[in-house]
């Protein structure tokens, strides 16, 4: 069990790392994006499985130059369960997309995702993305039905699929 400090600095920690991967997207500073993953952080997105920093920077570099023009990113506060040097949690997104075509794209989601303290910063290890919504702003789109875990802190196991909801996310 972890004491109240610990749990603050955690949450504080946890929400920069957040912070930090929202500038990089809107930035396209894929570098500092990478940066947010450890070497062999795992994200289950869209219906893929992406493995390793190297192969998620990759991706995000070649889903801008295809789909994207530009991604803001807003997360909420997380739901965290704090052990000493690792959390889990879920965060719920919006996001504000314009796509390469000039349309305006608007998903709603949530991330459930494993944190680790790396000594110089928190980064994520593990991350399962689930679309909730994606269409206009005036959520005249698509909702989507999707696998439950129980209440904070509950988690979806590690094997867990993830959907392709959207379409927007392949894996050549």
């Amino acid at each position: 069990m972890t004491n109240i400090l610990d749990q603050v600095i955690a949450e504080y920690s946890i929400r920069q790392l957040h912070a930090r991967y929202a500038d990089s997207v809107w930035r396209q500073d894929w570098e500092t994006f990478g940066d947010c993953c450890t070497k062999d952080c795992e994200w289950k997105i869209g219906g893929i499985t992406l493995n390793g920093r190297t192969e998620i920077v990759d991706y995000m570099r070649e889903l801008f130059a295809t789909k994207f023009r530009s991604l803001f990113i807003t997360l909420r506060t997380p739901l965290l369960d704090v052990k000493k040097d690792t959390a889990s949690g879920r965060t719920y997104m919006s996001a504000q997309n314009i796509m390469a075509d000039g349309t305006a794209f608007t998903p709603f989601g949530v991330y459930f995702e494993h944190f680790v303290n790396e000594g110089d910063s928190w980064r994520f290890s593990w991350r399962l993305f689930q679309t909730l919504y994606a269409g206009p702003a005036d959520l005249s789109g698509s909702f989507f039905k999707q696998l439950q875990f129980g209440p904070s802190p509950g988690m979806p196991p590690r094997d867990v699929e993830t959907l392709n909801t959207t379409g927007l996310h392949t894996k050549r």
